[in-house]
């Protein structure tokens, strides 16, 4: 096991986000742990919030993986080409989501936001999001 004591902060950063932030998806973010807001290298952690019958815009996540923990709510995550596969998670389930598998998560709930936290291997908050047409599967 390496030491990467000298490179990395030498403090415990606690991040309280105030105000949500605008992504490609099109879907409220609030940032908690990133390279701006707490000096992480290689980790960014934040809180989606989906809202009562809102979805994603499609894309694709290029060079870092994603994992999601659903805190509340139920949502379809419609993936890979043409988006014809899905899965169904709902609040204490996990998903993966490796880098370049297209996708796009759909709050099933008309009445309730769906809320989740979001983890990157990836320390910048403003991740690099390919927009993704199903129709063409580019």
């Amino acid at each position: 096991m390496s030491d990467d004591s000298h490179d990395a902060p030498q403090t415990v950063v606690a991040v309280h986000p105030e105000r949500e932030i605008s992504t490609m998806q099109k879907l409220p973010y609030f940032v908690g742990i990133s390279r701006q807001t707490a000096g992480a290298r290689g980790l960014s952690m934040s809180v989606v919030v989906v809202p009562p019958g809102g979805h994603a815009e499609p894309h694709i996540h290029r060079g870092y993986e994603t994992g999601i923990y659903v805190l509340e709510g139920r949502v379809e995550t419609r993936y890979g080409p043409g988006l014809r596969q899905s899965v169904v998670t709902e609040a204490g389930d996990f998903l993966f989501i490796p880098p370049g598998v297209p996708h796009q998560p759909f709050n099933l709930s008309k009445t309730a936001p769906a809320r989740a936290i979001v983890a990157r291997d990836s320390a910048e908050e403003r991740e690099e999001v390919e927009p993704y047409e199903p129709e063409t599967g580019v």
